[in-house]
């Protein structure tokens, strides 16, 4: 009797093991692999928001081939157009960067100068350290502190953020062409999957219940994020006129685009528009209340706003969300920041309709 109860014991541990370690791997693998499969996302999550106007283009007899290349040439266009008409405005901000420079340059070496400052009081605080660490050497005299290379790490980091850019530029490229032969074959794949998923009619039918509410999961929270960061964009521009601070429409745009990567994104735009605002009225005061402006209207917009519209498209909980983004935001950094939520509804909507893995589906739902 004491065999018979300790197997199925042992044959579950075992089993549990067995999971764990494959999580584990397939964890490691995704790390390894972030170069392949951030694209590969990235390009499938882009066919699934574009294909409702392929299809439509589709039924008012344009071939999906030739639409899907209208929908991406549209979508470049609009961005390209972006960028032309906002380009005055970057460029009179690229060309300030010299100016502002040297004002946060005076600003500190003010700020350092002052006896009763919190620099002064530091740096006293590190002389009586070097002191007394050199007088426990035996020596009298503390050996200088050496000054670190400020202009060589700022060029190096310059150097690290444009290599950066360059491959986030290669990443869409590769996920534009991949949305465009998703978005061209139709529903070649997901006949495909549903073939794969087993003989029997009904895996075919869940197979494609699943891939029909993944389609409409993706589309709900990218036209959501859409509309949120327009109005992120827009009342950032509204705040930052309101103030007389210099490009706000270009300070909006990049308040939208960077409200894209959840609170990282916030606190950069709090933190940016902040230091313009100090460069150009030379105020801390004034530089606060811009700061404070633009974080009271990103914890409206984020907590009341996004949180309702996206509760309401997925259903899910906050805990899961957060900790999805974290776990995301380490495995593929700010690509992980931008696709950990839609890839939680697929788990959340493939667990829901698999029977071992409802407990998942449960875990994750409000």
């Amino acid at each position: 009797m004491d065999i018979e109860l300790q197997t199925p014991r042992r044959f579950r541990s075992a089993e549990c093991a067995l999971i764990a370690l494959a999580v584990v791997a397939v964890v490691a693998a995704a790390k390894l692999a972030d170069a392949f499969l951030v694209p590969v996302v990235v390009g499938m999550l882009a066919s699934y928001s574009l294909k409702p106007l392929v299809a439509w283009l589709e039924r008012i007899g344009v071939h999906r081939a030739v639409g899907g290349a209208i929908v991406l040439a549209i979508l470049t266009g609009l961005v390209f157009g972006g960028i032309f008409l906002l380009r005055d405005d970057a460029k009179a901000a690229i060309a300030e960067l010299p100016h502002a420079a040297r004002k946060l340059r005076i600003a500190a070496h003010e700020t350092a100068r002052r006896p009763e400052g919190p620099v002064a009081h530091v740096r006293a605080a590190a002389a009586e350290l070097n002191r007394a660490a050199a007088e426990a050497a035996g020596s009298g005299v503390a050996p200088p502190a050496p000054q670190p290379p400020v202009l060589t790490g700022l060029q190096k980091w310059l150097a690290e953020q444009s290599s950066r850019i360059l491959a986030v530029v290669a990443d869409l490229g590769i996920a534009a062409m991949l949305a465009y032969f998703l978005l061209a074959s139709g529903d070649t794949f997901r006949r495909k999957l549903a073939q794969l998923a087993g003989p029997t009619l009904a895996r075919r039918r869940i197979t494609i219940e699943i891939l029909d509410e993944i389609d409409a999961q993706v589309q709900r929270y990218l036209l959501t994020m859409l509309v949120i960061n327009v109005v992120v964009a827009l009342t950032t521009w509204a705040i930052l006129a309101a103030f007389g601070v210099d490009h706000a429409a270009l300070w909006g745009v990049i308040a939208g685009v960077l409200h894209v990567v959840p609170y990282a994104g916030s606190a950069l735009t709090i933190v940016a528009t902040g230091l313009a605002a100090f460069l150009q009225f030379e105020s801390a005061g004034r530089a606060l209340l811009v700061a404070l402006a633009i974080g009271a209207a990103a914890t409206l917009i984020g907590t009341g706003l996004s949180s309702w519209m996206l509760g309401r498209a997925f259903r899910m909980n906050a805990v899961a969300v957060f900790v999805a983004l974290l776990f995301f935001g380490w495995l593929w950094g700010g690509w992980g920041l931008l696709v950990g939520v839609p890839l939680l509804a697929t788990v959340k909507t493939a667990a829901e309709r698999i029977v071992p893995l409802r407990a998942i589906g449960a875990l994750i739902s409000r």
